[in-house]
């Protein structure tokens, strides 16, 4: 028997290539954390606007202490994200960044997705328990997830909900306005559903999540926008297979929510219980195969084997569940509508939504 480094032949190469992308990962994983840091203080935002200004004049505008202002510019600076005039010390925001990062990029704002490596983190130890002995980390361990989530939405579905998603459904639009019964499972904030409720004053919306705290922010921003249409509770839908009532809802809607369930057949088969003859269950969930070789080169693979190891897989088995995980792919999907009792499975990519698959489902 021989051992690897009788049989394969080191190529120094290949190894000095692949430490100088370790060492780039460490930078960039470094720059996500930082960029977390910009975002949620707002600096971004206030740089986008301000003309080239030294770093007391940031941290003044921004209304943030001085010195962390000042370390926080090395790292934008030292990674190419902001500007420094070597002789003036006066930091720009190239408005080609701006356009990435900052609030009113609105869908184009990756510093929203750059939350979820430092909240990711606050897990590891719980994650790394659940290597050893098995089992998985509950949702009351993750802090703001529901916040980053709701943000999350806010860019992929809600910037696109009136423009290219309703749309993908002929005639729905017509639906709403002339009244029709929807529910959201796994609704997390509320935010679609409330939108959709602004939208729709003739449309009844339920929206229900595993959460309670998320469910208490959707019905506080229902509750300020006076909505009288919408309604939300906190339930479990691990079994909505049996507590679906039948032929109840012309819509049903989750939006990346399947694979985090701890039965999600049973969910399935449940909306296919509750769904009317002529309904329709729009189903937005990650883009990606069930097969590991075909996610090489997925533009966003790593990062969601990552979410999927350290929340979506790990969430479901701490209720006892499958763990199917983020990426369990279209092609699981359409075998799990398929067991569920559905008959039409259309699939739709928009062009500017490179994470998400949108299914058009109906009985």
């Amino acid at each position: 028997m021989h051992t690897p480094s009788e049989t394969t032949q080191f190529d120094p190469a290949k190894a000095e290539a692949f430490a100088d992308k370790l060492l780039l990962s460490l930078n960039y994983g470094a720059l996500c954390l930082m960029i977390s840091i910009g975002h949620r203080t707002g600096i971004f935002d206030v740089m986008r606007v301000l003309s080239p200004a030294t770093a007391p004049e940031i941290a003044q505008k921004a209304g943030l202490n001085e010195r962390y202002v000042v370390e926080w510019l090395g790292a934008m600076v030292t990674a190419g994200v902001i500007d420094v005039d070597p002789t003036s010390t006066r930091y720009r925001l190239p408005p080609e960044h701006a356009a990435f990062l900052s609030r009113a990029a609105a869908a184009d704002n990756f510093a929203v997705f750059m939350q979820y490596i430092g909240l990711l983190g606050t897990v590891e130890d719980e994650n790394i328990a659940c290597f050893r002995d098995g089992g998985g980390v509950p949702y009351d361990k993750f802090r703001r997830f529901h916040a980053v989530m709701a943000e999350d939405s806010g860019q992929s579905v809600l910037s696109s909900l009136e423009s290219h998603i309703l749309p993908l459904v002929p005639g729905l639009t017509d639906r709403l306005d002339a009244g029709i019964r929807v529910l959201d499972l796994g609704c997390g904030s509320g935010r679609i559903m409330c939108r959709m409720a602004e939208l729709y004053p003739n449309s009844q919306f339920l929206g229900i999540d595993l959460s309670a705290e998320a469910i208490l922010n959707a019905q506080k921003e229902a509750c300020d926008k006076g909505l009288l249409n919408v309604d939300f509770a906190v339930r479990d839908v691990s079994d909505f297979n049996a507590a679906a009532e039948p032929e109840s809802f012309d819509m049903v809607a989750t939006f990346d929510a399947i694979h985090d369930q701890a039965r999600p057949l049973n969910v399935l088969t449940g909306i296919y219980r509750t769904l009317k003859s002529d309904g329709v269950y729009l189903m937005q969930d990650i883009r990606g195969s069930s097969h590991v070789y075909n996610n090489i080169g997925h533009p966003m693979g790593t990062f969601l084997y990552a979410i999927s190891t350290m929340h979506c897989m790990t969430v479901s088995l701490a209720q006892g569940g499958e763990g199917l995980g983020a990426m369990w792919g279209e092609e699981k999907t359409r075998e799990y509508l398929t067991r569920a009792g559905f008959g039409s499975i259309q699939v739709h990519r928009l062009a500017h939504d490179i994470q998400n698959n949108w299914y058009v489902v109906r009985k």
